[in-house]
């Protein structure tokens, strides 16, 4: 045991040198704020006499600036299946129905309203476009309206038409009638051996005449009819047209019928909407953020040219890749975990603990060359620092009936020699932490289990665990504390 101390003693020459320094270093800055000015000088006959050495102590003290200037972190001992975790890499990225671009529907010049990266609501302008085509639209608007008012009166003609028509018919059968009666009446006079062949010639032609006007007056009553109903085939027609021309214009406009033809009455000229709009203006559909701009401001566009890109940055979800090797464990509606890359609180980096949980979805199909397979997962609530493109890890428990221990993460755990320690709070005095040789279990390269030692709640010391390690290193029975310029001095005050 002694072998193996003295060699890894000897391969850490560099690091536990430096550390000797610190703490000369802390020593001889903090002389002055150790001693008690009330308190008799010690000379070294009565150090060696043991008259002022302290029980042998495995804490130190961390006030609040010592932590601060340390940068000390903790983490609290959580229960993890860490046996049943399977980890891997991937990245946030958009939903496929995150994205909504907007396309010129009309060729025009185009004149932006909003900014690259702005936050925009729905129903708010986006651009505006000054089009030829959007007049010529409202010409052959206004044409279908046109159309339909002289079909419309022609429409209305046709029955007092067809009045007076009827009317003539009457007279004509009168007049038919009447000279009948006239035919019948010479006719009767000449079987008598009376009157004149001359008039009832004349009485015949009369009805003859009579019989054909009233049948050339049948025949443009039919023609009549067919030219109403004609008439009316035209207006349905042209009624169709119109309404075809406003479902486009509404598309284009993005409204509906009813408000293109609405009225406003407080208006000098009254006349529907679709008449007094000059310029198209496209409004957002949605909410969003601006991602990015197709068309510099007043550009002329062509029809179906990209303007800009609204995107919904909170639908996302997490995109790994996973082995092909690892399906026999993985299966649709794994609980999956999606947690920071960086094992630390430090500084400016995520907190480990700020996670998101989700269900796993596997994907469709496999990468052949890779030998990967895409997993999905849309997180339960999304974090603040969840944005497309931002890597991560997911963490998918193979086996939820697998019990659960006590864990903490690996990167809290240092090594003193050959000795894992690890420092935990002391949960009756926060300003002390307590080195403790761990009894590790297994990990998953991530966190380790814990077999003693803690209990759940517990916090241990993460970042600056490795400081306090150097301190404490070689001296564990002199114990000690930290000054408020962060560094160590052996004893008390």
């Amino acid at each position: 045991m002694k072998t193996n101390t003295s060699m890894n003693l000897s391969g850490n020459t560099g690091r536990r040198c430096g550390a000797i320094a610190l703490l000369a270093l802390g020593h001889f800055l903090g002389m002055t704020g150790c001693t008690d000015p009330d308190e008799p000088a010690v000379s070294g006959g009565a150090a060696a006499d043991g008259a002022t050495t302290r029980a042998p102590t495995n804490r130190v003290e961390i006030p609040s600036v010592v932590r601060r200037n340390l940068g000390l972190t903790f983490v609290t001992v959580e229960r993890r299946q860490v046996a049943r975790t399977l980890r891997v890499p991937g990245r946030f990225e958009l939903l496929p129905t995150a994205r909504r671009e907007y396309r010129t529907m009309l060729p025009g010049r185009v004149e932006l309203l909003v900014d690259q990266f702005e936050t925009i609501a729905a129903g708010q302008p986006l651009y505006r476009i000054d089009s030829p085509k959007w007049r010529d639209m409202q010409q052959q608007l206004s044409e279908a309206e046109a159309a339909i008012g002289r079909l419309e009166t022609k429409v209305e003609t046709f029955t007092p038409r067809l009045a007076a028509h009827q009317a003539h018919q009457e007279n004509l059968r009168q007049s038919e009638v009447v000279w009948e009666e006239r035919v019948a009446q010479l006719e009767s006079v000449r079987d008598a051996g009376g009157g004149r062949l001359s008039e009832l010639a004349e009485a015949r032609a009369a009805q003859a005449t009579a019989s054909a006007e009233r049948s050339e007056s049948h025949e443009k009553e039919a023609e009549l009819d067919a030219d109403f109903a004609e008439t009316q085939a035209e207006l349905q027609a042209a009624r169709t047209r119109r309404a075809f021309r406003l479902q486009s214009a509404a598309a284009i406009l993005q409204t509906t019928v009813d408000a293109l033809t609405s009225v406003d009455s407080t208006q000098s000229m009254a006349q529907p909407m679709w008449r007094s709009i000059e310029q198209i203006v496209v409004r957002a559909e949605t909410d969003g953020t601006i991602e990015s701009l197709g068309l510099t401001n007043g550009a002329w566009a062509d029809e179906k040219s990209a303007v800009l890109t609204i995107v919904q940055p909170n639908d996302v979800r997490f995109h790994a890749s996973g082995l092909q090797s690892d399906l026999g464990v993985l299966r649709d509606g794994l609980p999956a975990r999606i947690v920071p890359p960086t094992p630390t609180k430090a500084g400016r980096a995520i907190d480990l603990q700020d996670t998101m949980s989700g269900t796993l979805a596997l994907g469709l199909t496999g990468d052949p060359d890779e030998r990967t397979v895409d997993m999905y997962v849309a997180p339960d609530r999304l974090a603040r620092w969840a944005r497309p493109g931002v890597a991560a890890l997911l963490e998918i428990v193979t086996d939820a009936t697998a019990s659960a221990e006590l864990a903490i993460p690996l990167a809290a755990v240092q090594t003193d020699g050959l000795m894992p320690i690890i420092f935990r709070r002391d949960p009756k005095n926060p300003d002390e932490a307590i080195r403790l040789e761990a009894d590790l279990g297994l990990d998953d390269g991530r966190w380790v289990v814990l077999q003693s030692g803690v209990r759940d709640g517990d916090e241990i010391v993460l970042d600056g665990a490795f400081q306090l390690m150097l301190a404490m290193s070689g001296s564990i029975q002199k114990g000690g504390h930290f000054h408020a310029d962060g560094t160590f001095h052996e004893g008390e005050h």
